[in-house]
């Protein structure tokens, strides 16, 4: 039972509304340490300085998506144990099941809501105190 507090979050997405969205959820749920960036190739080279706990990721960014991001965090040692949400306007079970291959541990489809993004994040952590 993590406190909220206590967990470091990436949010990577290449729209800034989205990520602000994002962030917003995650400070109402309590969530204080949030950073940003805008693509898989900033995002990597960000949770290398400064590893991360979480990583909730867009699937279709510029430069490197979603699911390259996942793979380079998978196959790296140091930070292959992060916990990865998927959060994308696509549902497609193709898609889905790429992301399980790869080692997501959840998945979130746009639009959500706050009580949604806990949701898949309890998933992850066990119940937030």
């Amino acid at each position: 039972m993590p406190a909220p507090a206590a967990i470091r979050i990436l949010v990577v997405d290449d729209q800034l509304t989205m990520r602000s969205l994002v962030r917003t959820g995650l400070q109402q749920l309590g969530f204080v340490d949030i950073q940003e960036a805008p693509d898989g190739e900033e995002a990597l080279r960000h949770i290398l300085a400064r590893p991360v706990h979480l990583v909730i990721s867009d699937f279709n960014m510029p430069k490197l998506d979603g699911l390259g991001l996942l793979r380079a965090i998978r196959s790296h040692g140091p930070i292959s144990k992060t916990a990865f949400i998927m959060l994308t306007g696509r549902s497609d079970k193709e898609l889905v099941q790429k992301a399980v291959q790869f080692g997501v541990n959840n998945y979130l489809v746009k639009p959500f809501t706050v009580q949604m993004l806990k949701d898949k994040i309890e998933a992850v952590f066990g119940k937030l105190t």
